[in-house]
């Protein structure tokens, strides 16, 4: 079976896009329509912006949807079985399934990504990737720490990335190093994304979901939350809510979509990161990136 991937946020680079505006009426006239929702030319940003812009979360979100989205609509025989994104490509794989319409995904993309920085901004907080542990030893030393910080993305076997409060990171960091952890990086992110510190941004961002129009989806996508097919649209709107305060699935998810039958993963949009994780979660899978 044919399983498509779209990456999240981290994914951008200058230039992102260029090309599909370029040589691609369709993509040159959803770009423009973009351009239009958006309220300012995102196109001049991700084509000719520098990489600091480009990392503001009110962009990166937008523009890492736009290239994935718009990708697939261009590519030949795109006839996903089932698809699954990575935190924020969790939206753009919505729209692959025709769960979301274009419009409606990126409005809701951009609103996450404002309520998002505006939850950043409340407290100081963090991410931090830990290499080189099982998962279950990274939860067990975060629940030692005072403070807040959770195991927030399990992107493969030994890479796990937690979330929370600057300090409790931090000290998370050096108890898991002591613990045997290879490295324990804090990230270069705006704030604690997949943890309870997203909480205002959750709320603010339900409302928006709750009024969007989801249809059944065309094949099942494998949402961060539960990491199983979903195809029930009132149950993919519920995990999407969710999805901004819990953990991202992804180790699990891939997994889930291997035992389901998923026989060539094929990445849509910018980078190779998501090829890299499930070549790691399963050696012998078939990756291609579109």
């Amino acid at each position: 079976m044919k399983a498509y991937v779209f990456p999240g946020q981290g994914a951008q680079f200058t230039g992102m896009g260029k090309d599909l505006y370029e040589n691609s009426a369709v993509a040159k006239e959803m770009f423009e329509k973009a351009n239009e929702i958006l309220g300012f030319r995102i196109t001049d940003i991700m084509f000719e912006g520098t990489a600091e812009e480009l990392k503001e979360t009110k962009v990166t979100q937008p523009a890492v949807f736009l290239h994935s989205v718009i990708l697939a609509k261009t590519l030949e025989d795109f006839k996903p079985e089932m698809v699954a994104g990575h935190s924020l490509g969790e939206f753009s794989a919505l729209v692959a399934n025709g769960t979301l319409a274009f419009e409606d995904a990126l409005k809701l993309v951009s609103q996450r990504a404002m309520a998002m920085q505006k939850a950043c901004e409340i407290t100081p907080s963090t991410m931090a990737a830990v290499l080189g542990l099982e998962d279950n030893v990274v939860e067990q030393v975060c629940a030692t720490i005072d403070g807040v910080v959770v195991a927030a993305n399990y992107n493969c076997p030994g890479q796990l990335v937690i979330s929370g409060e600057t300090t409790a990171v931090e000290k998370a960091c050096e108890a898991l190093k002591e613990a045997g952890a290879k490295r324990a990086l804090l990230l270069p992110v705006g704030g604690a994304f997949h943890s309870p510190m997203m909480e205002p941004a959750r709320e603010e961002l339900a409302a928006a979901i709750e009024a969007t129009t989801f249809n059944t989806p065309s094949c099942p996508v494998y949402q961060n939350v539960t990491a199983n097919a979903v195809s029930d649209a009132n149950e993919i709107k519920k995990n999407l809510i969710l999805q901004l305060t819990a953990p991202v699935k992804w180790t699990q998810s891939v997994e889930q979509m291997i035992a389901d039958g998923a026989s060539l993963f094929t990445e849509v949009g910018p980078g190779k990161v998501l090829v890299g994780l499930i070549k790691k979660i399963n050696k012998d899978a078939e990756t291609h990136s579109a």
